[in-house]
């Protein structure tokens, strides 16, 4: 997506969310069907699957009750997965106070191929979620929002918590180990 298309989508959730100010509920569910598919992969990416639905919708419930506070300084998915991400967080906090387990693991990639295409990308979609496994959690949340998101490393600090260097910094280390992964 070029810079121009990322800037109307942002004019366009701008207008969209003066709208919801303004009492038009069709622009709340333009911007839950808008963004809801992307936050839902973030959260999946973050581990949390059986979870997924329902960290989506308190995402979004979250924010239309904060939106008076949405300043537009990043771009609302930004602010979006930002909330989604200290739900996640909090979600995680809560499991470990009642002594439960949390699994994380990457997800199945969905893949439309023949057979044989289907058998090579399944090995190498194993591969890879093996890769990315073995990432440090900061590592992995920064690669799946720069590679699955395609959001800036600016975009990116803001929903980590981090610098847009140390996103930088994450990125390359975890590019560079999946690398040396598929390689051995």
């Amino acid at each position: 997506m070029s810079d121009a298309d990322r800037s109307g989508d942002a004019r366009g959730d701008l207008d969209l969310v003066q709208a919801w100010r303004a009492g038009d509920q069709g622009a709340a569910t333009a911007l839950v069907a808008r963004h809801a598919p992307a936050v839902a992969r973030f959260v999946a990416s973050a581990g949390e699957r059986a979870e997924v639905d329902e960290l989506v919708q308190d995402t979004f419930v979250r924010a239309f009750g904060a939106i008076d506070s949405f300043r537009a300084d990043s771009s609302l998915r930004t602010w979006l997965f930002t909330i989604a991400r200290r739900l996640v967080l909090d979600r995680r906090r809560a499991v470990r106070r009642r002594g439960e387990r949390v699994a994380i693991s990457e997800g199945d990639a969905a893949t439309e191929f023949d057979a044989l295409d289907g058998m090579v990308a399944d090995e190498t979609q194993q591969r890879l979620r093996r890769a990315v496994d073995r990432l440090s959690p900061k590592q992995r949340e920064v690669f799946t929002l720069r590679v699955t998101e395609g959001l800036t490393y600016r975009d990116i600090a803001d929903v980590a918590g981090t610098t847009e260097g140390a996103a930088r910094v994450h990125y390359h280390n975890a590019v560079r180990a999946i690398k040396e992964f598929l390689d051995d």
